[in-house]
């Protein structure tokens, strides 16, 4: 079996893990986008991971106008069509929030953390194929919570008897992107995603290299001064960079 056919056989599990779980108020809507815009992240998979990675990049969840939108992590509508060249039908949520409406690549919204984190790697690899060739970038968990406000509801803010499940399913969905990928770095986009990282891989007895970035959510004031220079300083500190 191809790596990337392994990957998207560990896609298909986690979703169907996910699809029985239910949350409680405040989260009034849950979006999971490997369901609705399966197209447009299978040919992601398809296209990008289909071999072995120096360095395995992951963020926490779906933002609602990048990955929400495309299926693609850190999913920023331009950056998916025009540097990845990844473009394709894309369904609707069963339950949708009139806040939060899905038009997939329609999409005139552009997702901030998604521009930065691709835009600062368009930049230093013009072609998508040669940042792809050593890098991959994979988001621990798919889903979307929303508040009845439209509020987007983080992982680390559910409670824990609601979250142990879905870290069940995530945490074996990455796992696999470990196993067949096989990189020397595992670098988490924000402290979430690097604790994850050392708990999955100290799970499977995964030696690696471990690092963090900034996360570029407009969210964090860091982020909003200087989020290139701040990620490129951090890469080059853990090695992934000259």
């Amino acid at each position: 079996m191809s790596r990337s056919r392994a990957l998207l056989k560990a896609t298909d599990t986690l979703v169907s893990r996910l699809s029985g779980l239910s949350f409680d108020s405040p989260v009034t809507h849950v979006y999971n986008p490997l369901e609705y815009a399966r197209a447009s992240h299978e040919i992601y998979v398809k296209r990008f991971g289909d071999s072995p990675k120096r360095v395995l990049m992951m963020g926490m969840n779906p933002g609602p106008w990048g990955m929400a939108q495309t299926g693609v992590p850190f999913g920023e509508i331009a950056m998916v069509k025009d540097w990845m060249g990844i473009s394709a039908g894309v369904g609707k949520p069963a339950q949708e929030h009139p806040k939060r409406p899905i038009v997939g690549f329609e999409c005139e919204k552009s997702e901030v953390s998604g521009r930065r984190l691709w835009g600062l790697f368009s930049e230093a690899f013009p072609r998508a194929q040669d940042f792809f060739a050593d890098y991959y970038v994979v988001n621990y968990c798919p889903l979307v919570w929303m508040e009845e406000s439209g509020k987007n509801r983080t992982p680390d803010k559910l409670p824990a008897a609601e979250m142990a499940p879905v870290s069940v399913a995530c945490d074996a969905y990455v796992a696999e992107h470990i196993r067949q990928l096989e990189p020397e770095f595992l670098i988490g986009v924000g402290a979430f995603a690097e604790s994850g990282l050392k708990r999955i891989a100290d799970s499977i007895s995964y030696p690696a290299t471990f690092g963090r970035i900034l996360h570029p959510s407009p969210a964090s004031p860091a982020a909003n001064r200087d989020w290139p220079g701040s990620a490129t300083k951090q890469l080059r500190e853990i090695g992934v960079w000259e």
